[in-house]
């Protein structure tokens, strides 16, 4: 999970009262982060990949204050006045990462930016290139100082022979080249912002440059300093989705602290216009009654659901079946109204102590009729049996030697070796003593597992059944082998038998035999035919026996078998 280590004091003075950090945890337990430890102001936080806004004290805050019942509804999203400062997007940078988004955040009457909150800004920022950012892969982020710059900023990719850069944690300019060539940033993330012979480029409308896109700002135009009162918030990436999700998000930071977002314009190389507008604005999710009473699983008033959807720093309206919700910027994992709805559902402060576990039969315990299959998994070990794991699909050539097999062709396998699903483990036992002829004879090999059988009372045509198999491959063995191995079975678990000769698939004509209990069919067992032998390259006699867990269970009356 997504981890970062936030400042408590921070947190505290965005709430309209102080939490005690007890308190804090508690309330924490409704939502998706989870504190992992404290050390004086520090607060470490960890949170599920889809609640990002919270690693940030401005999005902690803001779900905290809605959490105890200070606040309600979206943060407010005031908008700043426009300055005229638009983007500009070369058709150059289309091989590299080719979307760019851009907002103006501007600080309240009175307020600039200070030590903290650059400090937050900076430290969230990175905490986004980590993740949505995929390492800066898909999404890098800037802040730069927006008073300085004059529009529009263009974005493009210069040859490196053409740019002279002061990195941001240094002095001296240097030509790109040779910035690219040493510096550690550079190594790390250069190679995303290079194209053979040209790098990218942030420039403003007087030639200055702000940034190498992904890799660092500039230490002159592009360097955002403690008293700044408007800044220019950039993202670009090779992903639009990233780049609008991760502006997104970078902008509680300022929004929670209520600083005011301008969108800013960015033109395209083919001359599309996109306003930004939907980057600093709320969007609509609509959310059905029906989708919140199934997921719930039961009715909720119409107010509560409103309410609850208000505390959740969200804002709700009625709407035909439902409502219509309103997102804010930085809640990019709220798309549909499953997502809304687990949000109503967290705000109504689940507790663990309101949690109550249905009866279950196997709660505590195994099932009676597991114990039973795992009693005869036992039995087999103790007569010495290897127990390999085989899939329950098997390939066309193990089905096409049994050509009586009921086995079930897939209607799309991935390939011919995982074609069919068994109706026996006889497949798969085959297929492994195929692949285990270098090995020394005689082998003896177990396993219990579920074969797939055709079923008419089953609504997909077919059911799971358990069998228990045993192979044996060596010199001397032969039918009256098998024939023990299935009495032993049988007298072990307390059940009367009867045997009687018949003709099964892949074994020799009067070889094989079939065992009833109760009339009913519980096992098969036989000499396996040279042919097969012959194919696989075995050259010793092999026995087979196969006993049907799920047919022998209910004639056991149900007994205690662990």
């Amino acid at each position: 999970m997504p981890r970062s280590t936030l400042s408590l004091g921070r947190v505290q003075e965005l709430l309209p009262s102080p939490m005690t950090p007890e308190a804090l945890v508690e309330s924490l337990f409704s939502s998706k982060a989870e504190v992992e430890g404290r050390e004086g102001d520090r607060l470490a936080v960890s949170v599920t990949p889809d609640r990002l806004d919270l690693l940030s004290e401005g999005g902690l805050a803001a779900w905290l204050a809605g959490a105890v019942g200070a606040a309600r509804g979206i943060v407010p999203l005031r908008r700043a006045r426009a300055r005229g400062l638009g983007m500009r997007v070369e058709t150059s940078v289309g091989a590299l990462r080719p979307h760019l988004a851009g907002v103006v955040v501007r600080a309240p009457t009175g307020k600039r930016l200070d030590e903290s909150l650059l400090a937050e800004a900076v430290r969230f920022q990175e905490m986004l290139h980590a993740t949505i950012g995929r390492d800066r892969r898909a999404m890098s982020l800037g802040i730069y100082p927006a008073r300085r710059l004059v529009g529009p900023i263009r974005y493009a990719a210069e040859p490196l022979a053409s740019v002279r850069f002061v990195p941001l944690h240094g002095s001296d300019e240097l030509p790109a080249a040779r910035f690219f060539a040493e510096d550690p940033m550079a190594a790390r993330y250069g190679s995303l912002g290079l194209s053979g012979e040209s790098c990218l480029t942030l420039r403003d409308g007087t030639g200055a440059l702000l940034s190498l896109p992904p890799v660092l700002n500039s230490a002159n135009a592009g360097e955002a300093r403690v008293g700044d009162r408007v800044l220019l918030l950039e993202a670009t990436g090779t992903r639009e989705r990233s780049v609008r999700e991760g502006l997104g998000l970078l902008l509680v930071v300022f929004a929670s602290r209520g600083w005011s977002l301008q969108p800013v314009p960015v033109e395209h190389a083919n001359g599309a216009v996109d306003d930004g507008a939907s980057l600093v604005g709320v969007r609509t999710v609509e959310l059905e009654a029906a989708t919140v009473r199934s997921i719930s699983g039961e009715a909720w008033a119409a107010s509560e659901v409103v309410e609850r959807i208000a505390r959740a720093r969200l804002s709700a309206r009625r709407a035909k079946g439902g409502w219509k919700v309103a997102v804010p910027p930085w809640r990019g994992d709220l798309l549909t109204g499953v997502d809304v709805a687990e949000d109503v559902l967290l705000a109504r402060e689940v507790k663990a102590e309101v949690g109550i576990v249905p009866p279950s039969p196997t709660r505590g315990r195994r099932r009676p009729e597991t114990a039973f299959r795992r009693r005869v998994g036992r039995l087999l070990l103790g007569l010495g049996f290897q127990q390999p794991h085989t899939p329950v699909l098997v390939s066309e050539a193990s089905v096409q030697r049994l050509s009586e097999s009921g086995a079930l062709h897939l209607s799309n396998p991935v390939s011919r070796e995982l074609a069919y699903l068994r109706d026996r483990l006889f497949l798969s036992h085959l297929e492994v003593l195929e692949r285990n002829t270098r090995h020394g004879y005689p082998q003896r090999f177990a396993e219990v597992g579920p074969v797939v059988v055709r079923s008419s009372d089953a609504e997909t045509g077919a059911a799971t059944r358990y069998h228990a198999s045993a192979l044996l491959a060596g010199e001397g063995q032969g039918f009256a082998e098998a024939a023990s191995l299935v009495d032993y079975l049988l007298r072990a678990l307390d059940v009367g038998s009867v045997r009687e000769p018949a003709e099964l698939p892949g074994t020799i004509p009067g070889r094989a035999a079939r065992v009833r209990v109760a009339g009913e069919p519980v096992a098969e067992f036989g000499e396996v035919h040279p042919k097969l032998l012959v194919e696989m390259g075995v050259p010793v006699p092999v026995v087979w026996a196969e006993v049907d867990l799920s047919a022998l269970w209910p004639l056991t009356g149900g007994r205690d078998t662990a």
